[in-house]
């Protein structure tokens, strides 16, 4: 559905001041307040359009990219992006909802899910955190997948106290900041905002006793060797997820995952686009205007014989089929090698070769005014 204009939204001329808009919003806040309409989708999504309206009008920068473009103008501002910047709302808490009360949780009951990741529930155990490793490769460990072992540190579970960060025979108890709720919350007017507990974390509990080894937390470091598999056609750039060997969890809690980012070394001859390669081989002059047969390399390390037309031109392409990257595992089938075929013009010649070359032309003739021709033929 069409987006409504902002001052449409909320009843403002194009020239009404700042605080006539603050006004204004105030009011559709107050109207369509879910509080004092509970269960109405409709006064629901009133109160969101009003937010996103005021979010814009109310910040003089973005009013005025507004004005001048239209939402086309605050998009990447904040505006209409699903999630909002609330600062400039957030500013002005007391002046425009102060009286009210309510102890409403914009957060969660409203614009629940912004912060990407979710609460956690009361009791629930944390999860470890994920590790990320940086690994090199070879231009061939990428193409055909390889095998390697990497040493790296990370959070395991104490052997003093088994992960549960007591010592023998201690226990839990609830925190006495949050009382067990593992939330603690602060009110400011009309808007009240819940975070984590500092003390307990957001768990709700705390432990009673203390395991000296890890002070309680559970974890200790430590290093460790794994092998991690490489699938063949791997490219630059991309991650492979291993999981469970990233930092175990608090309380015996679930680990995290190891992320492998790979970077592939350039390879001397050879480029990749994809599952093809590209390389390229210089040949003579005769080779070409005469028509030959070539050896050439290919990433495996074998040679094989490719037919060089007579009356090739320089960059002109040749194609091996199924002589680039190995496809993935599902079926894919190989990538093709390309073969940019490079004239190689002799800075010296002999006496004879010079002879041939000047009779060549008289035979021929020459071209005294060379037309030019695209650049993208040569490729």
């Amino acid at each position: 559905m069409a987006k409504r204009d902002y001052y449409e939204v909320l009843g403002v001329p194009k020239n009404s001041s700042k605080d006539d808009i603050k006004k204004a919003y105030r009011r559709a806040a107050v109207t369509n307040h879910p509080d004092k309409n509970p269960g109405d989708k409709a006064a629901e999504e009133r109160f969101k359009e009003a937010t996103e309206a005021y979010e814009v009008l109310g910040d003089d920068q973005k009013r005025s990219a507004y004005d001048q473009f239209g939402f086309a103008g605050v998009d990447g501002m904040g505006a209409g992006g699903g999630a909002h910047d609330f600062s400039n709302i957030f500013h002005d808490f007391e002046d425009i909802f102060g009286g009210m009360g309510g102890g409403f949780n914009i957060f969660e009951n409203l614009f629940g899910g912004m912060g990407g990741g979710g609460r956690r529930s009361r009791g629930e155990t944390p999860r470890g955190s994920n590790l990320r490793y940086d690994l090199e490769l070879t231009f061939e460990q990428a193409v055909f997948g390889t095998s390697v072992e990497i040493a790296y540190s990370h959070e395991e579970a104490c052997l003093s106290c088994k992960g549960s960060g007591s010592e023998t025979g201690g226990g839990r108890k609830v925190c006495p900041t949050c009382q067990g709720s593992g939330q603690v919350r602060r009110s400011s007017g009309f808007f009240s905002i819940a975070s984590p507990c500092p003390t307990c974390g957001g768990e709700g509990h705390i432990v009673d006793k203390p395991c000296k080894t890890c002070s309680g937390s559970g974890l200790s470091k430590k290093k460790q060797k794994i092998k991690v598999t490489i699938p063949p056609g791997v490219d630059d750039g991309k991650r492979l997820s291993v999981p469970g060997q990233g930092d175990a969890g608090p309380n015996g809690g679930r680990p995290g995952d190891l992320y492998v980012f790979i970077h592939v070394r350039p390879h001397e001859f050879f480029e990749r686009d994809g599952y093809d390669l590209y390389c390229a081989v210089p040949i003579g002059i005769a080779q070409a205007a005469l028509g030959s047969e070539i050896t050439v390399p290919t990433i495996d390390g074998k040679k094989v014989k490719v037919s060089v037309p007579a009356g090739t031109q320089h960059g002109k392409m040749l194609r091996l089929r199924e002589e680039g990257v190995p496809g993935s595992a599902g079926g894919a089938r190989r990538g093709d090698m390309y073969i940019k075929i490079m004239l190689q013009v002799p800075q010296k010649l002999s006496k004879r070769g010079k002879e041939l070359l000047e009779e060549l032309q008289k035979t021929e003739g020459a071209n005294p005014e060379p037309r030019p021709i695209k650049l993208s033929d040569l490729k």
